[in-house]
């Protein structure tokens, strides 16, 4: 059989699957609320990840999903195609060849670099470093872009994960830290680099930065400070006498491929201790190949080992069958025992068992559960733990269920739920959709829109760590800031990267997830903000009551930059249209509330104005002129009559119906925990659920327990 031809084979059998659940992809006969859903880009990824122990860009290798209901893993739109099967098998492919060690176990490098030694550094004709004959250590002064420096000699051979150390430290920078932002996944001057993070260098001492990154080959790191002079402006003065503060970086360690012991766990978890032999030579490098004296019974072992866990739950002996099956024809056919088995494991990645969550209709099994509970918490495969207490048959009992909850809450691997979560209910995803002016918001930079995410993830967190109430998504007394934020916001005492529990005063506005910087973006584009758009999406992903959409007919509004009318005004008139005014009754007022906050979330007395007129007043920022016209009006009045100032009597305006905050975080957490949006036929256990939390403070982590404990969560 072709390579072809098998993954047509493979298509057919999940389409049959398909077909034996319903007929597609929609509501099955037995009135499951919960249809047949397959693993999204990112769970895919990362089930990959923990079954082989490997660390792959496989996303990138894989269509996007579409998203339904807010969130991209419900059932739906989790729909199945040829050419993403194909994607599918190139992206397992991507990965077994990551795992599967043929090679001699790379040699390890353990050295310390000084960016002395860099090409930037030698060869630079701009005086914008500042170096010591007798030190290793270099001064950045610049925060330019083009003056950021890249590790030049430290291009590995080998992709594997790499472990850096970082010593630096601040320099007249009056006791405050310098913070950095590293780049990994370069390739001399091209490649595709990521974000690695950023980091505090101290004022009076030196701190080392370490992070563990997955490199490709020839990929190095670079170093770039923020909020330091232009180079323009280093250069004028010379970087020997610039008294500005720069960023000392003493030395940086480089250690890897990290492996403990060869063949790596990768390679163990699929073969075990099978011996190796000397293969063909390709590409002028030895390759060592598995061998096996028995190779069926073998192969049937290291297949059985492998679905168990790839299918998160018990092979069945036809279903072992069928993948020793591919393997034998590859045997008869003259392939190696290596190139044999991979294509029994490429069988298995791609098949319905692994790329499906199989759940049955009516209460689920352990099993099923187990990978609900993952997906819901890690976006991952269950855990040894959970698929034990699933073969004890333990979680159908719900005090199990929500103790596993706990656990999976407390680990590490709940960041991935924090980020996906948070990065589609609140729409951060979207962070990169729009850039704002650099004509009117010069102040917008990358560190600010990093922290914005970062501040939503970690409050989120936060409200789980501590059982606070979901009420604090809508008004609260702290939030979770770093330096560039707390600037942002205005808020003093808080400098560097390292984001940490802020009080927030009184007079800076700011209180929960509607008034985060990060939201404010997302919900305006570049250069205006539209009390439409803001009042639509808060009445959808905060109180759970999303307007009905716009009539075809009627042109969409756009505020006047030019500040010759208001906003205001134009909604006034907008308004006369009949079939306009009774859902902008709804969607404006909360809208304004919201109006005193910019394009990137900054709080504004008078809107800036894309360029100079008559009256406007004018003021600099970043060193830039901006000109600022009329004056904002954020006061309105809600259909029920309650008026309304400004966003701080707005948000409690909120609090008076706090089961209503309730259960609109509630049913979006159940939509993302279960793949499938609330009905009308869930109304009922919905309200059990907010009526047990409201004895609990509407806690969040409460509401997590409540959720994974329903019948809602525990049945398809």
């Amino acid at each position: 059989m072709t390579s072809r031809h098998w993954m047509i084979s493979q298509l057919s059998l999940l389409m049959a699957v398909l077909l034996a659940c319903g007929g597609s992809l929609s509501a099955t006969a037995d009135d499951s609320r919960v249809v047949m859903r397959r693993l999204n880009r990112v769970e895919y990824e990362n089930t990959v990840r923990d079954l082989l122990g490997v660390h792959v860009e496989l996303q990138e290798l894989l269509p996007f999903d579409s998203s339904q209901d807010g969130f991209d893993n419900v059932g739906e739109a989790l729909h199945v195609s040829s050419f993403l099967m194909e994607k599918y098998i190139e992206a397992a492919n991507a990965a077994l060849d990551v795992a599967i060690a043929n090679g001699p176990q790379p040699e390890t490098i353990r050295k310390r670099y000084s960016l002395k030694e860099t090409h930037q550094v030698r060869t630079t004709t701009e005086d914008v470093f500042r170096t010591a004959d007798d030190l290793d250590r270099v001064v950045m002064f610049s925060s330019s872009a083009w003056q950021s420096v890249s590790l030049t000699p430290f291009y590995p051979k080998d992709r594997g994960d790499y472990r850096f150390r970082i010593c630096t430290s601040a320099i007249n920078s009056d006791g405050k830290p310098v913070t950095y932002r590293v780049d990994a996944g370069l390739m001399l001057m091209t490649g595709r680099p990521h974000l690695v993070g950023y980091f505090d260098a101290p004022a009076g001492g030196t701190a080392v930065a370490e992070f563990v990154d997955s490199l490709e080959p020839r990929n190095t790191i670079r170093l770039l400070p923020y909020g330091l002079a232009s180079a323009q402006e280093v250069k004028k003065v010379g970087a020997a006498d610039w008294a500005g503060p720069g960023l000392s970086v003493e030395w940086i360690e480089v250690e890897g491929p990290l492996h403990d012991r060869w063949p790596p766990e990768s390679h163990r978890r699929i073969f075990g201790d099978l011996p190796q032999k000397s293969a063909p030579i390709y590409n002028q490098r030895d390759r060592v190949e598995v061998a096996s004296d028995d190779p069926i019974n073998d192969a049937t072992a290291i297949i059985r080992r492998f679905a168990n866990r790839a299918f998160r739950r018990p092979y069945t002996d036809d279903e072992v069958a069928s993948f020793v099956a591919l393997i034998r024809d590859r045997l008869d056919e003259g392939q190696s025992f290596e190139q044999a088995v991979r294509v029994g494991l490429l069988a298995v990645l791609v098949s319905p068992e692994f790329l499906f969550l199989h759940e049955t209709p009516g209460k689920l099994d352990d099993y099923a559960i187990a990978s609900r509970l993952s997906y819901f918490l890690w976006n991952t495969m269950p855990d040894d733990e959970l698929l034990e207490l699933a073969q004890q048959q333990q979680l159908t009992q719900p005090t199990v269920v929500k103790a596993q909850a706990d656990r999976l809450l407390d680990d590490p691997r709940s960041t991935a739920f924090h980020s996906n979560f948070i990065g589609q209910w609140l729409s951060l995803r979207d962070i990169d959709f729009t850039r704002p002016s650099v004509l009117l918001y010069p102040e917008f930079d990358d560190m600010l829109k990093a922290s914005m995410v970062r501040e939503a993830e970690l409050f989120f967190a936060e409200l789980l760590q501590d059982d606070l109430s979901v009420t604090n998504f809508v008004a609260s007394d702290f939030s979770m800031l770093n330096g560039r934020l707390a600037k942002h916001y205005g808020i003093d005492g808080v400098d560097g990267w390292e984001f940490r529990r802020t009080a927030l005063p009184l007079e800076s506005h700011r209180g929960g997830v509607i008034t985060m910087g990060g939201v404010l973006k997302v919900t305006a584009n570049g250069t205006y903000t539209s009390p439409v758009t803001r009042g639509a999406w808060l009445l959808d992903r905060i109180l759970g009551t999303p307007p009905s959409p716009p009539p075809e007919s009627v042109d969409g509004l756009v505020p006047d930059t030019r500040g010759t009318t208001t906003i205001r005004e134009q909604l006034a008139k907008h308004r006369e249209i009949e079939s306009c005014a009774g859902c902008h009754e709804e969607i404006d007022p909360p809208g304004f509330a919201l109006e005193n906050f910019d394009v990137i979330g900054g709080w504004r007395d008078r809107y800036r104005l894309a360029g100079w007129a008559r009256d406007a007043q004018q003021i600099t920022v970043n060193g830039r002129k901006v000109y600022l016209g009329a004056e904002v009006d954020s006061a309105d009045v809600l259909p029920d009559g309650r008026s309304f100032r400004g966003i701080d009597e707005f948000r409690q305006l909120l609090l008076a119906d706090k089961d209503q905050l309730a259960r609109a975080i509630a049913e979006r957490l159940l939509t993302y925990a279960t793949g499938a949006a609330s009905t009308s036929s869930d109304a009922a256990e919905v309200t059990a659920i907010v009526d047990r939390i409201r004895t609990k403070n509407y806690g969040l982590r409460s509401l997590i327990h409540e959720i994974v404990a329903s019948n809602l969560f525990l049945k398809k």
